[in-house]
């Protein structure tokens, strides 16, 4: 296990690092299997091939799409990340990606709408300076970093905080696609349905183990494991939900480059003994 890494991010998203960097950088940490999981796009990964070229490193095809699910007892939808890795026929997730990049770039407009009257100013053009001119890599972290530059916030997280988390005034939920349908389509496009990060929606633990049980139902693969910062019980709760729906379990460091320094590539967690890694299952 030593030496995978199946969640990390470049700039095509919410990262800092070039793709060719971020290879360059898990090489230098000795990873050699790499997954680059920018969130609704793979427009990176044939940079990151192209640099891993005739090096001891194996670039797994990767991205982190934004879906939704919710519970039958209740009307409210709930965000949820699932990681697609190994695909072995991008176009039905290529076209997915297309959609899920529409409505990137229209949940952009919106937040900065929303915000011009709370902020007295007109951000979009800024935001959209961060990436290239492309809007549709718009996340709500280059948003958060715009309101530090503009003097708005101190810090990122009081930009989501106060504008741009669930509940606040600036809030847009991203209408992806349902649970059921995301897994679909990455079992369609011949990879492995991953569910990203399991306690970080910032749900109950009930809802947690809800989550974990619905996403198996639906044929998901595996399970991200929590961080060793996370609380131990955190982790035996996630490893109790793996064994019973007999689920994998994948590793990453969901590293961001400098937008979330604290998080470093490659420092992942240890499996738990009869784990078995989703990437023993690639081709």
């Amino acid at each position: 296990m030593q030496g995978v890494d199946l969640h990390t991010h470049s700039n095509i998203s919410d990262g800092t690092y070039t793709p060719e960097l971020l290879v360059q950088a898990a090489l230098e940490k000795g990873i050699h299997t790499l997954a680059l999981t920018d969130h609704d796009s793979m427009d990176g990964l044939a940079l990151a091939e192209k640099i891993a070229n005739n090096q001891p490193i194996q670039i797994i095809s990767g991205v982190e799409i934004s879906s939704q699910w919710s519970r039958p007892s209740t009307n409210k939808t709930y965000g949820v990340h699932i990681v697609a890795l190994n695909m072995q026929n991008m176009q039905p997730l290529q076209q997915l990606l297309q959609e899920q990049k529409r409505i990137r770039a229209q949940r952009a407009i919106q937040i900065c709408q929303l915000l011009e009257p709370l902020i007295q100013m007109d951000i979009y053009p800024d935001v959209v300076a961060k990436v290239e001119g492309e809007p549709d890599r718009i996340t709500r972290t280059h948003i958060a970093k715009t309101l530090v530059e503009k003097g708005i916030v101190a810090r990122p997280q009081q930009a989501f905080d106060k504008y741009i988390k669930e509940g606040k005034k600036a809030y847009v939920k991203f209408d992806g696609l349902g649970l059921a349908e995301t897994i679909q389509v990455i079992h369609e496009s011949q990879g492995f349905a991953v569910l990203a990060h399991p306690t970080r929606y910032d749900l109950s633990a009930t809802n947690v183990r809800y989550l974990i049980e619905r996403f198996a139902q639906h044929g998901g693969d595996a399970v991200e494991l929590p961080p060793a910062i996370e609380p131990a019980s955190t982790r035996q709760m996630v490893d109790r939900m793996i064994e019973q729906c007999n689920l994998k379990v994948s590793v990453g460091s969901d590293f961001h480059g400098d937008n979330m320094p604290w998080i470093k590539l490659g420092n992942i967690p240890t499996l738990k003994q009869g784990q078995v890694g989703i990437w023993e299952s690639f081709v």
